[in-house]
């Protein structure tokens, strides 16, 4: 009987320890990341460092249930926060009791812990839901992929919202253990590590982990028949690779191409430094897209990739991207150039590699082949507005400024650079501000005026700032403007990567 009345008093004394008179006030989450480009994206109040999924799909119906797990921790005293979802949420639970929960916004799941959560205190948040994925549309599209034998999710900047809860913004990144049980002869491919299979009862669960950080579109799943392939590159790193059956003229092609990531892995580490995931690889489904998206270790191409036959360059690109911008990821959306500008000049570095036009003439070209009133000039790669995140200017002008760079810091500082940026952020990531302050540290030269004439000034560059970046401008007669050079043979193969 004394212990029974002791027990309230001592939870009373340990609360009024654990809430000191001085504490703030719990507040709600902000709904969003504070994304200038995407300002409902995300969500602020807490960060998240593991999600656990635990799913069961149906390929006939298109039915997903799914029960995540999130381990998070809150950076105010929190009172209510969001995640984006778009499915039908049964559940949730924060540290094990009921919390409520509503839909608002267009993908905004509303939580209220039973209880606030204080400042720097650990939380598990579990969501329950279901729904048919194909049939949600947020801002007017649905990012899932039906297949005829199953489905995809891949796509950017938002993909994560279909399938399972999350803070969606590549800000917060996380580990991931993706579990999906599907029918037998069915199979489920995610990011990492497939680290056990089992069948039981007509059904065939996997099991997937990515142990380093990851941002949520980076995220993806694939579930239908594949044939699997598995190897290693030749410095040890684990690949696996997967294709629909059912590709027609464009099989042979996507093999030829994505069966190469092993060597392309081990290729591009001898720019960027030590690949820094577990494992390697791509899948190729049977959709109608035309893009390939960077999906952290499981990069996923469309089967038009690969219409005009084999295409290495575009896998150089996603692989290139497994460095600049899945390890180091974007702090917000606008300082897309530190992904797509270099996966892009990892292009025309392998396009020298093969004797199809070195990086030299790729940047002379792309400086030529657009006169000064084309409105290709009018985007800024370094802040080219959500409209234009993935505009042909933030690649193409965007590996431009890179080639600017490297003839302006000269080749030694550039290529400890391009090693220098991957090693220091790793993990985590990075704005265009602090990789121009790493250049300058590199080199030792001031790269203001560089930075703003390439990167953030609409309009066609001068001579004068093309001749001083060493680019072949103009007739050294007449000092006119050069006439375009000839297209370099591996122009057409580096374009097919910018479908988005």
């Amino acid at each position: 009987m004394r212990n029974k009345l002791l027990v309230p008093a001592l939870a009373a004394a340990t609360l009024l320890l654990a809430v000191p008179a001085s504490a703030a006030t719990p507040t709600p989450g902000a709904p969003g990341a504070g994304d200038p480009y995407y300002p409902t994206y995300g969500n602020g109040g807490y960060r998240v460092s593991h999600y656990d999924l635990r799913l069961k799909y149906q390929p006939a119906t298109d039915q997903l249930e799914g029960t995540a797990t999130l381990l998070a921790t809150a950076t105010q005293d929190l009172s209510r926060f969001d995640l984006d979802f778009a499915l039908d949420v049964s559940q949730v639970l924060v540290n094990g009791h009921p919390a409520k929960f509503a839909a608002t916004g267009v993908q905004e799941l509303e939580i209220t812990p039973d209880r606030p959560l204080a400042k720097g205190s650990q939380a598990t948040v579990v969501v329950q839901y279901s729904g048919v994925p194909s049939k949600v549309s947020r801002y007017g599209f649905t990012a899932w992929q039906r297949t005829p034998d199953g489905a995809v999710i891949a796509d950017e900047a938002e993909a994560a919202w279909w399938w399972f809860p999350s803070n969606d913004h590549p800000s917060d990144k996380a580990t991931f253990d993706v579990s999906v049980l599907v029918p037998d002869g069915t199979q489920a491919i995610s990011n990492g590590v497939l680290t056990s299979q089992s069948s039981k009862l007509g059904w065939t669960r996997f099991n997937w982990r990515e142990n380093k950080p990851q941002a949520t579109y980076l995220a993806t799943l694939a579930i239908g028949k594949f044939d699997i392939t598995t190897g290693t590159s030749p410095s040890g790193i684990p690949v696996l690779n997967a294709y629909s059956p059912d590709l027609g003229d464009n099989a042979d092609a996507a093999r030829a191409s994505v069966e190469r990531t092993g060597e392309l892995v081990d290729w591009l580490s001898g720019y960027f430094g030590p690949y820094p995931f577990s494992s390697a690889g791509g899948y190729v489904p049977n959709v109608p897209t035309h893009y390939a998206l960077e999906t952290q270790t499981r990069v996923f191409y469309s089967p038009r990739q690969f219409a005009g036959g084999a295409n290495t360059s575009v896998v150089v690109h996603e692989l290139a991207h497994q460095w600049y911008g899945d390890s180091v990821s974007l702090e917000r959306w606008s300082d897309i150039w530190l992904n797509e500008g270099f996966a892009s000049y990892a292009q025309w570095l392998w396009s020298e590699h093969e004797d199809e036009g070195t990086a030299q003439q790729l940047a002379d070209y792309v400086y030529a082949s657009h006169p000064a009133d084309d409105p290709f000039w009018t985007v800024k790669p370094g802040d080219p507005g959500a409209d234009n995140q993935f505009d042909a200017a933030v690649y193409d002008r965007g590996a431009l400024t890179i080639q600017v760079l490297r003839n302006t810091i000269g080749d030694d500082a550039f290529f400890q650079l391009l090693k220098a940026w991957p090693t220091e952020h790793r993990y985590g990531n990075g704005t265009i501000a602090q990789f121009q302050a790493l250049a300058e540290r590199i080199s030792g030269k001031k790269l203001d005026d560089l930075f703003r004439t390439w990167l953030y000034t609409p309009g066609k560059p001068a001579l004068a700032a093309a001749t001083k970046a060493h680019l072949a401008t103009a007739d050294t007669v007449t000092g006119a403007a050069a006439a375009p050079t000839a297209e370099p043979r591996s122009w057409q193969q580096i374009k097919a990567a910018q479908q988005h």
